[in-house]
Parts: structure tokens; C-alpha cells; sequence
């Protein structure tokens, strides 16, 4: 009963229009609109995650096909390798499908897989190759295997989870201090943080690293997780949404005895939590996909983290595209899965906090 009541809801929602029976040429123009983001925003992912399963070959083709598709072949009496099949027009517009030996120019010598006795001669260019859909798993289970990709994945995971664990604690204890306190040069320091968010990360990268190595942190997971602890985007959006807080539920505790850390920790951070959900999500995006701080910090292959690994599938020459692909969809579904998490938290966490 539940489920009908779900599907009936999805159905009117799917179909709600104007007011009146007939369709408005406002409702098409919407649903129009609508799917065309949907093309836009989805289409190249799902381009992705149906690209990883190609072949190499398949990768190369022109012009490219949408799943993907191999070149069947067929095992012929006499020839130690399967040959791959054409469906061939003859010349009295028949249709046959033939094993291809070779090619010479713009002529193939082919057989009949169940006459292999007999070699044809058709021109190329009368040729079709007969393609089936399949899935080339072991774009997947190559690098995850071979190449350690798992180790990569491991280590993303560590900087990721704890960076942002302390990412939220520090600038959630920074935002506390800027919004419930009064200070001297409380809106000078609240300046110098969003003064900080205009300084690129270029000019700060070759004093932070002196610092990292003058701490011995190079070559270790470290010396990703703590540069980047404190951010002004952090501090900026977590005191904006602590400034709603009502001023009475801390005067009320600290008539309680409540010491600033029982306040700060049961009362202000379970309220905080819609945007403390959203710097969560933004602190996950911003390490997860970090490469040019790790390419800098972390020489050994052993600490590399996934951007880094994800490049090593790149060379002058050559790219294994296939790989790059496949490791690609890796790196995206741990991130998809926490924006599937968290992102009812988004919309109040930032409508509250006063961004645009």
C-alpha cells in the first residue's frame, strides 16, 4: 500500500502542470528545459561510466559508439587464432558472414568459417564487422590488482575521512569564537579570514612546503591532511549559520553552569548541523580530488593518493585510456555517495548561512 501511495506521488509529480486539463505550452517548454539539464549535467557521466567497460580498441573507434561493443570472432579449422567476422555483400547481393585472414590494401582474404578450404577475396570497403556488446571488466580488475590501485584508494580514504574530521572541528571551534563571542578586533580578524580567501594557492605553496619539510612530513600522509586543516570557506560559512542561533539557548546554559565547551559541543555544534553537513561535503570534494599539493608532498609511491595515481596512467606516448577511465569511475563513487548522503542538508545549510 505504501509503495502504491510512493508511485502515485512520483506519477503526479512527474506530470504536474498548469492549472487546467490541457497542456500549456509552458509545461513543454519546462519539461523541455529540464531535460535538457538533465542531458548536460548526467550525459558526459554516463558517457564515463559506459566508456570504462570499452576496449582499447573500441576506445579508438571513429565514429564512436555509446556502448560498448567488440568485434565478434569466430575459431576457424586450420588457423591457431580466432579471426575476427565480417558480414560481407557479395556481388550478387547476398549476404554472408566471413572470417577475415588478412587485409592487403583495399582487398581482405576471407573464408567461410564453415568452408575454411576456400579463400574469398573481397573488396574492404563491402565489409561490416559483426560487433556484440561486452563489458571489458578487466579495466577494472587490471589496476585494482596489478597496479595496487587499492593502496591508492586506501590512502585517499585516511586523508580524506581525517582531514575533514579536523577541518570541521577547527573551523566549527574558529566560527564559534567569531559568532558568540565579543572581542576587540573581533570584525578585524573576521576580515583577515576572508581576506585569506583571495590569496591563491600558488603563492602560499612554496612556504608551506618549506614548513611541511622543516617538520619531516614529506613523503608522508601528513603533510596533505594538516596544511589545509583551517579554511576561510569553513570559518566564513560556519559563523554565518552560528550567528542564527538564538542568543537566549547560550545565556540559558551558562546560567546553568555550562562550562564554553558543554555549550559549544550539546548545544551550538546540533545545531550547526546543516552546515556543518555542507563543509562536510565541500571538505570531501576539495581532498578527495587534490593533485597538485600531494604531486608536491608525496614523492613515494607508496603514499600517492588516487589524482596522482590516475596521472601515472598517462605517459608522452601513450595513454591507457581504459584504465584512466575505469579507475576514473572509482574515484567518483565514493564522493557521489556522500552528496547522496548529505545533500538534504545542503539547501538549509546554505540557504541559512547566507551564500549565494
Amino acid at each position: 500500500m505504501t509503495g502504491k501511495l510512493r508511485t502515485g506521488k512520483l506519477s503526479r509529480l512527474l506530470l504536474a502542470r498548469r492549472g487546467g486539463a490541457s497542456w500549456h505550452w509552458t509545461d513543454v517548454a519546462s519539461y523541455a528545459y529540464l531535460a535538457l539539464g538533465v542531458l548536460l549535467m548526467f550525459g558526459p557521466v554516463a558517457w564515463l561510466a559506459l566508456s570504462s567497460f570499452k576496449t582499447p580498441a573500441a576506445l579508438l573507434e571513429f565514429p564512436p559508439s555509446l556502448l560498448p561493443m567488440a568485434q565478434s570472432e569466430v575459431s576457424v579449422q586450420g588457423y591457431p587464432q580466432p579471426l575476427p567476422l565480417f558480414r560481407v555483400t557479395m556481388e550478387d547481393g547476398s549476404v554472408r558472414e566471413l572470417a577475415q585472414v588478412r587485409r592487403v590494401g583495399i582487398v581482405a582474404q576471407m573464408v567461410d568459417p564453415k568452408e575454411p578450404g576456400q579463400t574469398i577475396r573481397v573488396p574492404a570497403d563491402r565489409r561490416t564487422p559483426v560487433r556484440h556488446m561486452a563489458l571489458a571488466v578487466e579495466n577494472y580488475t587490471d589496476p585494482l590488482t596489478q597496479f595496487d590501485f587499492l593502496r591508492f584508494l586506501r590512502n585517499s580514504l585516511v586523508v580524506t575521512v581525517v582531514a575533514t574530521i579536523i577541518t570541521l572541528v577547527i573551523n566549527s571551534m574558529a566560527a564559534y569564537a567569531l559568532s558568540i563571542y565579543e572581542f576587540r578586533g573581533k570584525s578585524l580578524a573576521m576580515l583577515g579570514v576572508i581576506g585569506t580567501l583571495m590569496i591563491p594557492i600558488t603563492i602560499i605553496l612554496a612556504p608551506v612546503y618549506l614548513v611541511v619539510t622543516k617538520l619531516g612530513f614529506v613523503d608522508s600522509l601528513w603533510a596533505v591532511i594538516l596544511p589545509g586543516a583551517a579554511t576561510p570557506t569553513g570559518v566564513f560559512l560556519l559563523r554565518q549559520y552560528m550567528l542564527t542561533i538564538p542568543r537566549d539557548l547560550i545565556e540559558a546554559a551558562r546560567m546553568d553552569k555550562a562550562s564554553e565547551w558543554r555549550i559549544y559541543a550539546r548545544i551550538v555544534m546540533p545545531l550547526s548541523m546543516p552546515a556543518l553537513a555542507v563543509l562536510a561535503i565541500f571538505s570531501v570534494m576539495w581532498r578527495w580530488n587534490e593533485f597538485l599539493w600531494p604531486l608536491a608532498v608525496l614523492t613515494k609511491t607508496e603514499v600517492h593518493t588516487l589524482p596522482i595515481a590516475l596521472n601515472a596512467f598517462q605517459g608522452e606516448l601513450q595513454t591507457q585510456w581504459h584504465y584512466l577511465l575505469a579507475m576514473t569511475v572509482v574515484t567518483l563513487l565514493p564522493v557521489a555517495l556522500v552528496f547522496a548522503f548529505l545533500q538534504r542538508f545542503i539547501t538549509s545549510g546554505i540557504a541559512n548561512t547566507g551564500m549565494k
